[in-house]
């Protein structure tokens, strides 16, 4: 099995993997705990028209997605909290409208190929020095951003409006929360795909919470099951040659069935 850590591009795929693991696992525990998990889905179809602006414009496609990614989630935040809309019918109606015109930018500029389909369903192979050092970057700076301001997004979670009469400053928080959870999606799509990142951000938090445990345990729990997932849909990927993102999906589902019938029993 170590064989495969001999090729750079493995060990560039296992590191970025990691990475995102946590990242994801971490702010999808806010997202989670506030009824917003439909907003990861949202941002990823958000990020992929960014992906289909840079492969038919010639411009880096993951930077492109960070820029429509973190705008998306702004516009979401604004929408929701200054129109008083619904939080699910503001992301249905932001995640069919990206998607479309996702696809007809796609059909105008002809790329629909084959690294389209590796920003959609994840690629190891795609994962370039470049993609390690802006996850590197970018990454820290969320984590650090979650850590630090994690007892305040803590509370918003619980009770939004306790928090706002506590003096905690909902409406920067709540910005600051989309735009970090913006950025780690359109770094993760190189890996898991844009389809498919949602699936990471969510689920290894709704397994974890199935242990009630506290808040700081079930993030431990959160990671700890997103890791797994990460590593283990990347063995399969690389020995079977299937999608990374799907394998690692895959990998986290099972994890959560097997927590369902354990915390049943």
């Amino acid at each position: 099995m170590l064989e495969m850590f001999q090729y750079e591009f493995m060990q560039k795929a296992f590191l970025v993997g990691i990475i995102i693991a946590i990242l994801a696992s971490i702010s999808g525990t806010f997202v989670v705990l506030r009824r917003y998990s439909l907003m990861s889905e949202t941002l990823a179809h958000s990020a992929l028209v960014g992906v289909s602006v840079g492969l038919v414009a010639g411009y880096n496609p993951i930077w492109v997605a960070v820029i429509v990614a973190i705008l998306s989630a702004w516009l979401i935040e604004y929408l929701r909290s200054y129109f008083s809309l619904y939080s699910d019918a503001v992301l249905a109606i932001l995640l069919s409208g990206s998607l479309a015109i996702a696809i007809i930018i796609v059909s105008l500029g002809d790329a629909f190929n084959t690294s389209l389909f590796s920003y959609l369903f994840g690629s190891i192979l795609s994962v370039s020095d470049d993609d390690v050092k802006a996850i590197l970057f970018f990454g820290g700076l969320s984590l650090a951003l979650l850590l630090v301001f994690s007892k305040e997004l803590y509370f918003i979670a619980y009770d939004e409006e306790v928090a706002q009469t506590s003096g905690i400053k909902v409406k920067s928080l709540n910005f600051l929360l989309v735009t970090v959870v913006a950025i780690i999606i359109a770094l993760s799509i190189r890996v898991v795909g844009s389809l498919l990142i949602g699936a990471l951000m969510v689920i290894p938090t709704v397994t974890a919470l199935q242990y009630k445990k506290g808040f700081f345990k079930t993030v431990i729990l959160s990671v700890i099951f997103a890791i797994v997932s990460v590593i283990s849909g990347m063995i399969f990927s690389y020995y079977f040659s299937l999608p990374s993102g799907a394998t690692i999906v895959l990998s986290i589902l099972f994890i959560f069935i097997i927590s369902l019938v354990v915390n049943k029993r």
